[in-house]
């Protein structure tokens, strides 16, 4: 559905310091424009970002977004176009030309070392002006000004994507940026850091800083941002003012047509599929969080969310449950009734466990491989899709699994040729769930099973999730986005500080009190009766 965008001039309420003429705009982008062998990512772009100006870009995953801001901090090249900082042409060569004029860029994709620790990567991006020793004060308190808390000693491999997530945040911040680029930023930070950031945002808008949100948390948007410009298939769509739209029409927007929606019917589960039982686990990292007395059962035909803030046990959980982590006890981990807690990831794929981490580059994907390459990864344990025959890979069954992925999750890429790290954040989420779904599990966890990825793609993610559900799958989904939670699950549980929850019914609680419960009030929920005073929340 075609819709008309409404257009901001320079002197409406989306641009509060462009009162006077006078005054150049931070950035233009006069016709951009790049492309790659298989698919152009910008095609005449056309943008203006104000001084003091919070402007979103929004489109669908593929769209172009994270290209441009890429040619912003000089990480990319484009192929024709000019950009104009603050009235004059400039060539923005790369990522320290970015930051000499100003600019600071978050980025989707986690741009660190993992062997290195927080001071010595924020160092590395200060272009070494300062030692990390002496940077580790002001990291300690612009990370608490901020409600981003993070210890500058810790290594970064130890940290969960959350915690990476501040990293970046602060990192960016550090640099005094007078334009700051912000892609998919809080798609791992809590709703309170979240509320924190925002305040912080809002008084470097006030101070003169202009910055670019991209996001697909349209709530986010509406609440944050002043005007918009939307991108489709790499081209300026339009413009519009979020505050005057609502969630759904900005969505509509996006993807040019009406949202998808999601229907979640009431069911009776099967038998228990996925059984953790009195699971106590050291996470072995200095820096993790052990885990206490764990129990859960996740059963045929029903879906468990867990919540939890970032860092609360999530690695270790997911790690004892994929055989990353081998449990103290065997009958710790039941996989369809077997025993399971002392064997490895392939062993628990073949008793049917499906499974989709948090990370997507590196553990869900090896960046460098192709699609189909990828697609073997986990695809060569399931008998079903022959991809292997008698130990000698089947090309074409391979490259017909990843076909097939592409095209019931509307993956854009180049083909099953193209490489993993090709494509966009969303579009390659797409891929890594598809791949876990259409290998027909018995069970299935998924770790964060939306992050980064549009709304159109969320809810056919959401949906396909459910489906595996009515086909009879057992579904655990660990998610920071309590909406995704409650639009799709049958029973709720929280992990913090390594203790779990007991897993109520969606019908029996609210979002209140899975917050509350997020906060560390375990004990709290022990003792609850979920059945009782509690209010019913709407999918």
């Amino acid at each position: 559905m075609e819709r008309t965008l409404i257009t901001a001039s320079p002197d409406s309420p989306a641009a509060p310091h462009a009162t006077s003429a006078r005054v150049p705009p931070r950035l233009q982008l006069l016709g951009i424009s790049k492309r790659y062998p298989s698919v152009v990512a910008n095609d005449g772009v056309d943008l203006t970002v104000l001084p003091g100006e919070i402007h979103a870009v929004l489109g669908e995953n593929g769209a172009g977004k994270s290209t441009l801001m890429k040619i912003i901090y000089g990480v990319v090249q484009p192929d024709a176009g000019e950009i104009v900082w603050e009235g004059r042409q400039v060539r923005i060569g790369s990522p320290s030309d970015a930051r000499r004029l100003g600019i600071g860029m978050v980025f989707q994709h986690f741009a660190l070392f993992e062997t290195l620790t927080v001071a010595e990567n924020i160092a590395l991006a200060l272009d070494g002006r300062e030692t990390p020793a002496k940077l580790a004060p002001r990291i300690r308190a612009v990370s608490e000004q901020y409600g981003l808390p993070l210890d500058p000693d810790r290594r970064v491999h130890s940290m969960s994507v959350g915690e990476r997530q501040r990293v970046e945040i602060v990192r960016c911040l550090l640099q005094s940026p007078r334009l700051l680029i912000m892609d998919e930023p809080t798609s791992v930070l809590t709703p309170d850091a979240v509320q924190t950031l925002f305040v912080s945002l809002r008084r470097l808008a006030a101070e003169g800083v202009s910055i670019l949100y991209i996001s697909h948390k349209l709530d986010e948007i509406q609440a944050l941002c002043g005007k918009a410009t939307v991108l489709r298939g790499g081209r300026v769509a339009g413009t519009a003012l979020p505050r005057e739209e609502s969630a759904q029409s900005l969505a509509e927007l996006m993807i040019g047509s009406d949202l998808p929606t999601c229907t979640l019917a009431p069911r009776a589960p099967g038998e228990a599929r996925l059984q953790i039982d009195a699971l106590d686990l050291d996470s072995g990292d200095p820096f993790g969080t052990p885990l206490r007395g764990i129990g859960l059962e996740v059963r045929a035909g029903e879906i468990v969310g867990l919540a939890g803030i970032s860092g609360n046990g999530q690695q270790e959980l997911l790690k004892a449950i994929s055989g990353e982590l081998a449990a103290p006890r065997a009958d710790a981990v039941r996989i369809m009734g077997a025993d399971a807690g002392r064997l490895d990831p392939a062993a628990r794929r073949r008793l049917g466990l499906g499974f989709v981490p948090e990370e997507r580059l590196g553990r869900g994907a090896a960046p460098a491989l192709s699609l189909a390459d990828n697609a073997l990864l986990t695809g060569y344990l399931s008998e079903r899709d022959g991809m292997l025959r008698r130990g000698l890979v089947r090309r074409g069954a391979v490259r017909a699994f990843a076909d097939a992925v592409i095209a019931r999750f509307k993956v854009k890429c180049g083909g099953a040729g193209a490489a993993a790290a090709s494509l966009s954040g969303g579009n390659l989420q797409k891929f890594i769930v598809g791949r876990e779904i259409l290998l027909s599990p018995h069970v299935m966890v998924l770790a964060q099973p939306t992050w980064g990825v549009d709304i159109g793609a969320a809810m056919l993610i959401r949906q396909a999730i459910i489906d595996l559900r009515d086909a009879g799958v057992a579904v655990l989904v660990l998610s920071e986005e309590l909406d995704e939670l409650f639009m799709m699950c049958d029973r709720i549980a929280v992990l913090a500080k390594g203790r779990l929850s007991p897993a109520v019914p969606v019908s029996a609680t609210s979002v209140d009190r899975i917050g509350r419960w997020m906060g560390g009030d375990i004990d709290t929920a022990a003792h609850a009766d979920a059945g009782q005073g509690a209010h019913h929340v709407a999918a």
